[in-house]
């Protein structure tokens, strides 16, 4: 990438430092790692004749480490506790990146590389500059994590009460709106209470009474011809006539006269329903009118209605049902207000303990940066946490802001607009020395923070950082002999200039390369013995 062909560096746990040259390639290393973390990549980062630049970093995520829960979202296993990330820029400017060997979005890696790699500098403008990760930081250093959480929960249980109340009061509003639509509907329907089937019934009765005038007649004539006066008759008389003679016959009339008995019956039977039939066909005039004028009411109302008329008793309940919620909507919404109200009390609750909490925590993290900056030599500046009232959420209702004031009786401001920047450079070291617990397994990158300091604040600073890299691993770019001097790492970045080009290089160095390399930021480009002698008393 630009000035570097291939370059290998496996930095250790603690204080690594990276010297060098001004121009001599340690802001490529800072924009090569942030390039392989998804931050912002540029074109450019591809060397001069090269087709495309690759960047690979390897980290190690212990059991509960915060990266993992990223990697498990987005479906990546973690062999080995160890995290391989790759990304190639090519000369175009297409970028692609993978995890473990999985291709991933810019968004996946960035969200990995939050949990990974703090970056820290005069112009950082992701960390502990960014007013909107105040209150988050905050809340760490409080340890307010359960109360956060029954915080969220309280606000999740007002939020659907609300919606709950905002609901029904919106299905009220709508049923109010057509109430008297509804209650003539309905009066309608429940005067005249039509049941399932109805309509095909009265329509076969009024089908039969319209046609009854046509075929009685006809039924009468066919009832009188196999009653008593017709057949039914004289089957009776052929049975009593033979029956008189079947003793003389010798038998010979015994199976005419068991069907002539059947016929009789079979007649009886016939004669019945015609006999039914015609009372049937019997009916009043005005009958025939008050069913026409039902099944026209039926059907008048399935039509307004656009149902089936079979259809009208369901819909009539539900016309009972909606006017019902009406009703009783008073009692229903007293209900729903008052279980708003309670969700209500309870946020509120919670919100007061989380305002109390982060109060008290920011008097002992303005407690703590006061102890931390009297040894960065800014024992007169004053740093204070604000905590002021802000919208409502589900992490309560609190804004949090660092501000500082970096003479006595000066008016406090947030921090990146008021501290110079030597000052900035401390406020933010000693920040992070005091919110040093809450970052367990992240690697933080401090650029040039030793900016703007020299002598005894430049060592006051080198001390900590190495206090702050103590079980964690810190690298810091620095132009400061004094820090320098307390790296438990050191590497110098080199630049080659041959006739064709121009290559960056990274060196380790040994003991006494150190003591030179610090000699060199001390006295320049000679190197003398009292430099030498000079390096030697700022080593540990």
């Amino acid at each position: 990438m630009l000035i570097i062909d291939r370059l290998e560096l496996a930095f250790q746990p603690g204080l690594n430092v990276l010297t060098g040259e001004t121009g001599a390639g340690k802001s490529i290393l800072l924009d090569s790692l942030g390039f392989v973390l998804g931050w912002r990549g540029r074109a450019e980062l591809v060397r001069a004749g090269a087709d495309q630049g690759e960047v690979t970093a390897a980290f190690d995520l212990a059991d509960g480490h915060p990266g993992r829960a990223v990697l498990a979202e987005a479906g990546i296993e973690v062999e080995d506790n160890e995290v391989i990330l790759r990304r190639i820029n090519s000369r175009d400017g297409r970028k692609t990146a993978w995890i473990n060997d999985r291709r991933v979005s810019g968004e996946v890696l960035r969200n990995l590389s939050e949990t990974l790699v703090e970056l820290h500098g005069q112009h950082d403008d992701r960390g502990l500059l960014n007013p909107k990760g105040h209150r988050d930081m905050l809340d760490t250093f409080a340890g307010l994590a359960p109360d956060l959480e029954k915080s969220r929960h309280a606000w999740r249980a007002l939020s659907s009460a609300r919606k709950a109340l905002v609901a029904a009061q919106a299905r009220v509003e709508d049923v109010r709106a057509e109430e008297d639509f509804l209650r003539h509907a309905f009066a309608e329907l429940d005067k005249l209470m039509p049941e399932p089937g109805e309509e095909a019934t009265l329509d076969t009765q009024r089908r039969m009474m319209q046609a009854a005038e046509k075929i009685r007649d006809d039924i009468k004539r066919g009832a009188d011809a196999i009653g008593l006066h017709g057949a039914e008759g004289q089957v009776s008389d052929a049975i009593r006539w033979l029956g008189g003679v079947t003793d003389q016959a010798e038998g010979a009339l015994d199976a005419p006269l068991a069907a002539l008995e059947r016929a009789a019956l079979a007649l009886d039977e016939a004669g019945q329903g015609v006999s039914h039939c015609l009372d049937q066909l019997s009916f009043n005039p005005s009958d025939l009118e008050d069913i026409e004028e039902r099944l026209f009411a039926i059907r008048g109302l399935a039509r307004k209605h656009n149902v089936l008329p079979d259809e009208l008793g369901d819909f009539a309940n539900g016309l009972r049902d909606r006017l019902s919620m009406l009703d009783g909507s008073a009692n229903d919404l007293k209900v729903l207000e008052g279980d708003v109200e309670t969700a209500q009390a309870a946020y509120d609750t919670g919100v007061d303990r989380l305002r109390a909490r982060r109060v008290k925590a920011a008097k002992a993290l303005d407690k703590a940066m006061a102890a931390e900056l009297g040894p960065l030599k800014m024992e007169r500046a004053v740093f204070v946490t604000e905590v002021t009232d802000a919208d409502a959420g589900p992490d309560g209702a609190d804004a949090v802001a660092f501000t500082v004031a970096t003479n006595p009786g000066a008016p406090a401001g947030p921090i990146n607009k008021i501290a110079s920047g030597g000052e900035l450079s401390r406020f933010l070291l000693a920040l992070k020395v005091c919110l040093t617990g809450a970052d367990a397994g992240l690697t933080m990158i401090f650029d040039e923070i030793d900016r703007g300091v020299g002598g005894a604040t430049a060592d006051a600073v080198g001390r900590r950082l190495a206090e702050l890299a103590s079980g964690g691993q810190i690298l810091v770019v620095t132009h400061s002999p004094q820090v320098a001097a307390l790296g438990a790492h050191h590497w110098r970045v080199e630049k080659h200039q041959t006739k064709d080009q121009t290559l960056s290089t990274v060196v380790p160095l040994a003991q006494d390369a150190r003591v030179d390399e610090i000699a060199r930021m001390l006295s320049g480009d000679t190197i003398t013995d009292a430099a030498r002698e000079a390096a030697r008393a700022l080593m540990p």
